[in-house]
């Protein structure tokens, strides 16, 4: 037995089956199914996402995070050899320059000064001009577009940009029940629609904010006319987010930095809930991060444009939110760290064998769970 303050890495070790990491969304946004967990009991119940809204009353207060991601993989061919180059864009560095961080695969292959030319329009050039970490490089976009027109151009030659643990279409049994879900509806296009939430505003995010995937327009109509409020905050998801945590101690983890806004009245709303105790639900770890990083010590929330590279690990006293919507997590992953905090650790894990048994679908496109008092 782990003390609470005590807690390893290879705690969150659990055996997941492949088969069970979803390949395709349901076939409706609000579909999923879902899990409740009561934090202070410890019991579990199975439940349809559409069910959802009896655990809360009225003037309770949903958080969702309003980001929208881009487009951000795309391949390349390098001049001269034409090897086939993946680019995956992280964040403008300069509007004017055109300077992006990009991450490459294989890198090996890319050092300064090459260019990558791209075959769905060869008016844009990309230059690289900094190696910046082992796959990370920086690079200047050539073109004669001008400022304006350059990012809608550069946008249509990416696409989603799936984690790594979306394979498709190599498994037929993976393209069999794709075509058994949406009939022939590209895939290229379900994705650019699937992932990204219906409420999507700033752009910014190169991964999706998924639990916010559930939420359809009509199960938000539903929460509205039971009285339940919603507010927004923008956190721009990074790809830190499936980065691997490869340290046993825990304390020595570090973040990669995202940019989050919480609009002062996103910041009055949660403020208000709390003064009348109702229940303030997260929905997904980025608006829970988001919010602990800017709540003062009394839980008060206030405007914020910055970065944070908070790390939530167990234990942890969280002073904001006292629900939590979540996804079902990759093993080790910093979500699953940050859901063990609020849940508990032995209620979490006994969760997660419980999801394993019943067959839940983990990972962006799977199935939901809510935890509560």
């Amino acid at each position: 037995m782990y003390k609470s303050n005590d807690m390893r890495l290879c705690q969150f070790r659990f055996k997941l089956p492949e088969e069970l990491i979803a390949q395709f969304p349901a076939p409706y946004r609000d579909d999923a199914r879902l899990m409740v967990l009561h934090r202070k009991s410890g019991e579990v119940e199975h439940k349809k996402l559409s069910e959802m809204i009896q655990y809360f009353d009225e003037g309770d207060l949903f958080v969702f995070n309003d980001s929208k991601v881009f487009p951000a993989r795309l391949w390349g061919r390098k001049e001269k050899t034409n090897a086939l180059i993946e680019v995956f864009l992280l964040r403008e560095l300069n509007h004017k320059t055109r300077y992006w961080d990009v991450l490459v695969e294989p890198a090996r292959k890319i050092r300064i000064g090459n260019k990558l030319t791209f075959e769905e329009d060869a008016a844009i050039v990309a230059e690289v001009i900094d190696n910046t970490t082992s796959r990370g490089r920086t690079f200047r976009f050539l073109t004669d577009y001008d400022n304006e027109e350059f990012v809608p151009r550069l946008y249509a030659l990416g696409t989603a940009p799936l984690p790594k643990y979306i394979r498709r279409p190599m498994d037929p049994r993976v393209q069999e029940q794709y075509e058994q879900v949406f009939h022939d509806l590209p895939v290229e296009e379900m994705d650019a629609e699937r992932y990204q939430t219906i409420f999507a505003d700033k752009v910014g995010a190169v991964a999706a904010p998924a639990a916010g995937l559930h939420f359809s327009k009509q199960l938000l109509k539903r929460m509205e006319i039971h009285g339940i409020e919603t507010t927004f905050l923008t956190s721009h998801v990074s790809l830190g987010i499936f980065k691997e945590i490869d340290v046993e101690d825990l304390t020595k983890n570090k973040m990669e930095s995202e940019q989050i806004i919480l609009s002062e009245k996103m910041a009055e709303a949660v403020n208000k809930a709390h003064a009348k105790q109702r229940r303030v639900c997260a929905v997904g770890t980025e608006v829970m991060r988001a919010m602990e990083h800017v709540a003062g010590t009394n839980g008060q929330l206030k405007a914020y444009d910055g970065w944070t590279n908070k790390f939530i690990f167990p234990p942890y006293n969280f002073s904001v939110a006292n629900s939590f919507f979540v996804n079902f997590y990759m093993p080790e992953s910093s979500q699953l760290l940050m859901v063990a905090s609020f849940a508990g650790y032995e209620e979490t894990m006994r969760a997660y064998e419980i999801a394993i048994q019943e067959g839940y679908r983990f990972g962006d496109y799977g199935d939901a769970m809510l935890i509560v008092d």
